[in-house]
This record gives C-alpha cells, sequence and structure tokens, in this order.
C-alpha cells in the first residue's frame, strides 16, 4: 500500500472557505477522481491511503479513504475541527463521529487525520495493530526539526500500537512532506520532512 497525507488529493490551499466554491473542489467516493485511483489499483495491484476534501449532498468532511484491489475498504472522516476556519465557514463544514478498527490484510488498523490526536487521544488507541496518522503540516523546516518533530513523536508515543505518520507535499502554502513509523513510543524509521521520496515500511 502506497500512503499519502491528508487532503493530498485536493490539498488544503486549494479550499477558499467559501461553499460555492469549495463544493465544486470537493468530491464523492462515487466521483470519477475516486473512480479513477480504484481503477488504478485494481490495473496495477497496489492499494493507496490518501487524504481528500469529501462531498455527502450539502455537507463537506476531511476524509481518508483506503482502496484495495479497486474498490474503496474504508473512508474515515476527521473528527478534530482544526481543519477548518470556523469563523469563516457554516454548518456546510463538518466533522465525523465515529472511530471504528477495520481489518485490511490480516490487521486491525485505525485512521486518524492530523489534529485527531491532538485533541482526543484517548480514542485511538485500541489495541489496533496499526494506526495510519495522515497530516498536513507546512510549518518551516526550521520549526520541526527545533521543536515540532519532538512534539509529533510525543504525541504518537500516546498509541501502543504502529503509528505511520504521512505528512503531504504541497506548493503555495508548502508542506514538506516526511513520513515516520512510530513503535513503543520511539521511532523507528524515517523519510525527513523537506525530503520527497518513500519510506518502506513492513508490519
Amino acid at each position: 500500500m502506497i500512503c499519502f497525507g491528508e487532503t493530498f488529493l485536493q490539498g488544503f490551499d486549494s479550499l477558499c472557505w467559501n461553499y460555492e466554491k469549495d463544493k465544486e473542489i470537493a468530491v464523492e467516493v462515487s466521483s470519477p477522481p475516486i473512480q479513477k485511483i480504484c481503477r488504478l489499483s485494481c490495473d496495477i495491484g497496489i492499494d493507496f491511503l490518501f487524504g481528500f476534501v469529501e462531498r455527502e449532498e450539502d455537507r463537506l468532511y476531511s476524509s481518508c479513504a483506503l482502496i484495495s484491489n479497486g474498490q474503496i475498504l474504508y473512508d474515515y472522516r476527521r473528527i478534530s475541527p482544526g481543519w477548518k476556519v470556523s469563523r469563516l465557514t457554516d454548518h456546510h463544514y463538518q466533522e465525523g463521529n465515529l472511530v471504528q478498527p477495520f481489518e485490511y490484510r490480516g490487521k486491525q488498523c485505525l485512521i486518524a487525520l492530523c489534529g485527531d490526536l491532538w485533541v482526543y487521544p484517548e480514542r485511538f488507541d485500541l489495541g489496533q495493530d496499526i494506526l495510519f496518522w495522515p497530516i498536513y503540516v507546512n510549518s518551516s523546516i526550521d520549526d520541526w526539526q527545533q521543536s515540532l518533530q519532538d512534539d509529533y513523536t510525543q504525541q504518537a508515543g500516546k498509541i501502543s500500537s504502529d503509528v505511520l505518520m504521512i505528512n503531504s507535499l504541497s506548493q503555495n502554502p508548502d508542506a514538506f512532506g516526511g513520513c515516520f513509523h512510530f513503535r513503543n513510543k520511539l521511532l523507528q524509521d524515517f523519510l525527513p520532512y523537506g525530503q520527497e521520496g518513500l519510506l518502506i515500511v513492513k508490519i
């Protein structure tokens, strides 16, 4: 499986917090872009996990889909509100409320999106094997190295399972990527923040 960060499909920089415009950027799970990824997954035999801005009827969510063998195996909606600019948004911009383990390739898994693990860490330590943690962090490389990496490592340490944290890559604003594998409160391996590439993890 190849994993990507929060809102990787569209990027937060594509949103303007005007519902009439943002609803055209958001996609339904049955939309052509998602179905194209499903077909690609089936054709090349690789699963994908990626964040996207989801539309369902008149509601928008920060979501994360796991596509396996050409099908949407799981669709998770972020439960914390930090993905949106609250003073500019209305009832159309919503959060999910379900945190539920799912089985993937013989493992019990959970997905948390970015701020979820800061606001509700207790809801994501349910004895699962793997926690996928796609994030969107666009702080400077200096800020990351000086303090933020330690902060995220400490937060991941609240989860007893393997934690796979994947940051987005984007421009304007810049998000600098980076992938991190945590286990037993320790950083096991990583692709440095600010470096584009692949981190291969076998669990």
